[in-house]
């Protein structure tokens, strides 16, 4: 199943996605029919050109969901926060892989309305994902921010273009699922529950943005923002084998300088500091959930030295491999 958008701040999800499913809307939720999966996306008001969309489903069929931007500028900025696990791909219309957001390097995503996307969710996958949808003056009110870096200036002006992704702290995730759950609360507080929420998740983002080195920023093209993520997939390919700086260039169609500047501005790290953090990640993943010995991970993801991927290891979970399996 595809649903297909534009990214304007009058757009009803809600209504818009019933009306393509044949479901209805009651109280500001839409239940999904039996016949489709299960679940519901509930919508809440939060003011005046802030709203939040929570999606909490599970589906029969692959869902892809395409935001195409607009015919005119928008001042509208979302946020996407996606609390998946489990990753998948798929091959687009334009023969080009589209990863689903289930790492939690890209977890979170900031852009501009002039920016399309694509997310893939496969077949009966746990669809969890929240947006946050918020005009420049809102955030900028929220923010109040006196000396903002480039990155929060670029945010904070109208119509400006940009791509940002972010990871996910434990602390957004504790917050996000409480905000996901917030419709199992029994009271009368579950509005403004849900607006300190919000809140919360808005100030522990863009404390980890404020944190970033941002001397200055270019403005993302669609062109460009399709690039640098097929760059990003292909990094993500392959976590045993490094990237090599020359063919991903060739493979964006752009300089080197400019695919490693472009690279950091987007992601919030260089490209090899990205791939190492990915590759610990999947290493965590490994130990966890995928049935592997501690040599077995590090064999798997390139280290012919296992002592190199301890020390690795620990430095980004703050624990050596065997005492992290043996935590969870």
């Amino acid at each position: 199943m595809i649903f297909e958008f534009t990214a304007e701040s009058s757009f009803d999800c809600l209504h818009t996605f019933a009306r393509q499913i044949g479901g209805s809307v009651h109280d500001n939720s839409l239940k999904i029919p039996a016949s489709l999966g299960e679940g519901d996306i509930r919508r809440i008001d939060l003011g005046e050109d802030f709203k939040l969309i929570i999606h909490r489903y599970r589906l029969h069929q692959d869902f892809v969901l395409l935001r195409k931007a607009p015919a005119a500028p928008q001042d509208f900025i979302t946020i996407v926060l996606n609390s998946n696990e489990t990753p998948g791909k798929r091959t687009s219309v334009q023969q080009s892989e589209v990863t689903f957001s289930g790492n939690n390097d890209g977890a979170v995503q900031i852009s501009s309305a002039d920016i399309d996307t694509e997310t893939f969710f496969p077949a009966q996958t746990d669809i969890y994902f929240t947006v946050i949808g918020v005009t420049s003056a809102v955030l900028n009110e929220l923010l109040h921010i006196e000396k903002p870096n480039a990155l929060l200036h670029t945010v904070g002006t109208p119509h400006s273009s940009f791509l940002y992704y972010e990871s996910m702290t434990p602390d957004m995730q504790r917050v996000l699922m409480e905000l996901i759950n917030s419709n199992n609360r029994k009271d009368y507080l579950v509005p403004l529950f849900c607006q300190i929420k919000v809140r919360e998740i808005i100030y522990l983002l863009f404390s980890k943005l404020l944190c970033r080195e941002c001397g200055h920023h270019n403005r993302v093209h669609q062109a460009d923002a399709d690039k640098i993520l097929k760059v990003r997939t292909a990094i993500l390919q392959d976590l045993g084998q490094p990237p090599h700086l020359e063919n991903l260039s060739a493979l964006a169609g752009m300089s080197e300088t400019k695919m490693k500047s472009l690279f950091k501005q987007v992601f919030g790290d260089s490209i090899y500091n990205y791939y190492q953090s990915a590759r610990m990640t999947e290493a965590a993943r490994l130990l966890r959930h995928g049935g592997l010995s501690v040599s077995e991970t590090g064999y798997q993801l390139g280290f012919s030295n296992l002592s190199h991927f301890s020390r690795l290891f620990e430095r980004h979970h703050g624990l050596k491999p065997k005492k992290y399996t043996l935590a969870g």
